[in-house]
Formats: C-alpha cells, sequence, structure tokens
C-alpha cells in the first residue's frame, strides 16, 4: 500500500518509515503541505494520508480536510491524524474533518502496523464498491453516470484552453446481431468493441445500448484520425458463428467550443452520428460540417435520452 507521510521533522518521517515499511508498505514523506496534497491528487495509488498535530502552518485537522478533497469523493483514502496530544475534542475535530483514525505520537509499532491493516482492508472494499458503481459490468468501460463526473472535470480544463473532444459512436444494425445469433453474441460484440475503444486513449463509456464515447483532450483534427482509425479497427473484427460475421460503426467527432458546456458538446457529437447513419454507416461525421435539419433535433440517441437508429 502506498503510504503519504506529513511530518515537519525529518528524523520522525525517517522513524515513522522504519515502523511502516516492515509492514510492505511504500511510504512518500514530506515536511509541506502543499507537496504532500500534490503528490496525493496527482497520485491515485495512494490509499493512506499520515499527518502530525501542525504543519507549516496549517493544522493537522485542517490538513486531514485537505487531503480528502485532494482525493475527491470517489477515491478511497484512509486518513490518519498523529498527535502526542491527549484530547478528545482533536480527535472528534480530526473524524468531522475528514479523518477516519486518530494515533498517539509516538505511536507503537504494533498498534499502527494493525491500524494500517485496517486501512488496507477499507480502501480495499471502498475500491471494489468504487468499480461496481462507476463501471459497465459487461463492458468494463465507465458507465454512463460516471463519465458524466469525469466529463466535467475535463471540461473545465477546456476552459483553460485546453482542447477536448469526444467521440460518440455506435454499432451498425446491432439488433440484426442480436436477432440473427442471440444476446449471447450480441455481448461478446459489444464487449470486443469496447476493447477496441479502450486502445483509442482518453476516457471510454458505454453510454447505452450499442452506443460508446470517448472524450479525449485532442484537437478535433487528431480526434478525427483516431476516430477513423477506430473506424477501420472495428471494420477489421471477425466473428465466429455459424461461420462468420463483420461488423461495423458509425461516428461522430466534436471539439469543445468556447461557451460549450458538457451536454452542448455530446449534443454536437451525437448530431454527427446520425449524420454518419442516415448518411451510410461505417463513417466519421464532424459536427459543424453539415447542415443542421430538424430530423437532427428530433432525433434522440443515447448521448441524449435513448432512441435507435441500428
Amino acid at each position: 500500500m502506498q503510504i503519504v507521510l506529513v511530518d515537519p521533522s525529518r528524523a520522525v518521517q525517517r522513524i515513522m518509515t522504519q515502523l511502516i515499511e516492515p509492514g510492505q508498505h511504500r511510504v512518500f514523506a514530506f515536511n509541506r503541505s502543499h507537496d504532500a496534497l500534490d503528490f496525493v491528487a496527482a497520485n491515485r495509488d495512494v490509499r493512506a494520508f499520515i499527518t502530525s498535530g501542525e504543519i507549516d502552518g496549517i493544522s493537522g485537522v485542517e490538513l486531514c480536510a485537505e487531503a480528502r478533497r485532494a482525493a475527491g469523493p470517489h477515491r478511497p483514502l484512509y486518513i490518519i491524524l498523529m498527535s502526542s496530544l491527549d484530547d478528545p475534542r482533536l480527535l472528534v475535530k480530526a473524524l468531522d474533518n475528514g479523518a477516519d483514525d486518530f494515533i498517539r505520537k509516538p505511536p507503537i509499532a504494533e498498534e499502527l502496523q494493525a491500524r494500517l491493516r485496517l486501512a488496507d482492508r477499507v480502501t480495499s472494499m471502498q475500491r471494489e464498491l468504487v468499480r461496481h458503481a462507476t463501471t459497465d459490468f459487461l463492458t468494463g468501460l465507465l458507465n454512463r453516470r460516471a463519465f458524466f463526473d469525469t466529463a466535467k472535470e475535463t471540461c473545465k480544463r477546456a476552459e483553460g484552453g485546453k482542447p477536448v473532444s469526444v467521440i460518440i459512436f455506435d454499432i451498425d444494425h446491432f439488433k440484426h446481431v442480436n436477432d440473427t445469433y442471440g444476446h449471447n453474441v450480441g455481448d461478446v460484440v459489444l464487449a470486443t468493441v469496447a476493447a477496441q475503444a479502450r486502445t483509442v486513449g482518453g476516457t471510454a463509456v458505454r453510454l447505452g445500448g450499442e452506443e460508446f464515447g470517448i472524450l479525449l483532450e485532442r484537437d478535433l483534427v487528431d480526434a478525427i484520425g483516431l476516430a477513423e482509425d477506430l473506424r477501420r479497427s472495428v471494420r477489421a473484427l471477425s466473428f465466429a458463428e455459424h461461420g462468420s460475421f463483420a461488423i461495423s460503426c458509425s461516428l461522430g467527432v466534436a471539439e469543445w467550443k468556447e461557451g460549450d458546456t458538457v451536454d452542448r458538446l455530446l449534443r454536437r457529437a451525437d448530431m454527427a452520428l446520425y449524420q454518419a447513419k442516415t448518411s451510410g454507416r461505417d463513417r466519421v461525421v464532424a459536427a459543424d460540417s453539415f447542415l443542421v435539419t430538424k430530423d437532427h433535433e428530433d432525433w434522440q440517441g443515447a448521448a441524449r435520452k435513448g432512441g435507435r437508429l441500428g
């Protein structure tokens, strides 16, 4: 387990590291709070955070709250406040501000190791719960809700000038696959296409049914190129069932524009997908490269509520 340790004393850091490492843990020690918080935010494998009562002007209680914010709402992080003060009020404040545990300083080695074993069990269970809550069980991609949470964070970076694009695509005539070969084969097709979507990079999602999305921190030109690569890779797939059959997909691509929201970005990609479907399928269409018609307005793709062309 990766553990962040925050204490202003290098001697304490050294002693604590010696107490922790026999439990097969890896310790990252810091004497400045903002360095520790930056490390937590950037490294999702950190599962435990141990802080002393006072660090460079910020109290340990405040640092517990900041560490909880740095980890975010969907990431397990077991936070332990370590203090030489035997003050019940400090314990209550720490727990109310995001801490999971409290230990006296200096800790007894056996007690510290037991608390870290608890941290390992708790965060492992939390990780599994988060995985079930945020991923699609069939494809292993993000589910719709988790994707929209991720998209909001990515689009905040777009507001700062970073290029962001989205690809929305679905499998052509997927109902025919289910009707002809059965839903078990259909599930194999969905899982295989999802695996192809992962190779594109970015954040991939199963939006619903046979429709998928990929959020990319790339500009429109790059996103179109990646969409074309994905279209060709799906076209090259072959499924052996009563002989063999191939599939194709249609893709819509849109790039973030100033003033966009997540919904607007996805809507434009969804309209481009509609255009790809109605203009022959098995192709990539970029948003804003066609005349918007009433048909686009009436269509409700999976990125917006449901409904299908197939």
